[in-house]
């Protein structure tokens, strides 16, 4: 596949976009070690946070010597953590993402950059994940977004499967966050269930074309899965288009239902309107980004 430039470009607007936001972090986020700010775990800070008994092991610098002498107890010394909180992003980079002939390559990476950079806004860390047939690590997703190493849409596989089956173990009590057109027929509940468990908040923001939204009457045609190569001979008329916006719009409340009964949030937006907006307007109004 050729190299998309509407990818680049998209991270550049996505970068200087995510400039005018901060990554809103819920207080169940704030949990980590050697981080910088703090929450409400046990760690090295200076903030007492409670008592615990002594263990064989443990740091005879945090035993309390007071309490030792008075009850002849021994007790060590638990203190709040300091935290760094962490972005965990989800990008779909299966073939779909890039349907010919729309901004919606470009739009996805807008959404991708401006919640990195909304992140590092907010002191955070992160890490960018490329979703297939298996999730990988984007290697430099903690640099500015535009000098990320290039991806492509270029994925034969829809990555359901891999983020029930074969996901990485998300930071725990990090903000996670899914892009993705949500294009297969999966049931969302296992799905969400792997990736909201231990996270401190989840968005899934699904992106379509407006072609996806409200396909026009077009005759007969042939429709062909850009993924698995597959084709079907159609007659798209008025009845047709009709009953795919009905499936559609099924399809969407599954995942919106699914999203609310584990705590997510869940975004909907269309590339085309999306990608020329001066601002995230759907991310603030679903409380995951902030203005700074």
């Amino acid at each position: 596949m050729a190299s998309d430039p509407s990818i680049h470009d998209g991270l550049l607007r996505g970068s200087a976009l995510g400039l005018r936001y901060r990554l809103a972090l819920p207080r169940a986020a704030l949990r980590g070690r050697n981080g910088v700010r703090l929450g409400v775990g046990a760690g090295s800070s200076l903030d007492f946070h409670d008592y615990r008994d002594y263990h064989p092991g443990d740091d005879l610098r945090h035993l309390d010597w007071n309490v030792y002498a008075r009850s002849d107890r021994e007790v060590i010394k638990l203190f709040r953590e300091e935290v760094a909180p962490h972005l965990d992003l989800v990008l779909d980079r299966s073939r779909s993402m890039a349907l010919e002939g729309t901004p919606k390559a470009g739009a996805a990476a807008i959404l991708a950059a401006a919640c990195a950079t909304a992140a590092e806004q907010a002191n955070c860390t992160r890490t960018v994940w490329l979703a297939g047939e298996r999730i990988d690590a984007l290697p430099n997703s903690s640099d500015d977004p535009a000098v990320w190493q290039r991806f492509e849409f270029e994925a034969c596989t829809a990555p359901g499967a891999a983020l029930l089956h074969r996901a990485p173990a998300w930071r725990p009590h990090g903000v996670r966050v899914l892009i993705s057109d949500l294009m297969w027929p999966a049931d969302p509940v296992p799905l969400l269930s792997r990736l909201a468990g231990d996270a401190a908040a989840l968005t899934v923001i699904q992106v379509l074309a407006d072609e996806e939204e409200s396909p026009a009457p077009r005759g007969a045609c042939r429709l062909e899965d850009v993924e698995s190569g597959d084709y079907a001979d159609l007659m798209i008329d008025t009845t047709a288009c009709a009953a795919y916006a009905a499936a559609l719009a099924r399809h969407r409340e599954s995942w919106s239902t699914a999203c609310r009964a584990c705590g997510a949030s869940f975004v909907a937006v269309t590339a085309e309107q999306f990608a020329g907006a001066g601002r995230l307007t759907a991310l603030e109004t679903c409380g995951l980004l902030e203005v700074v």
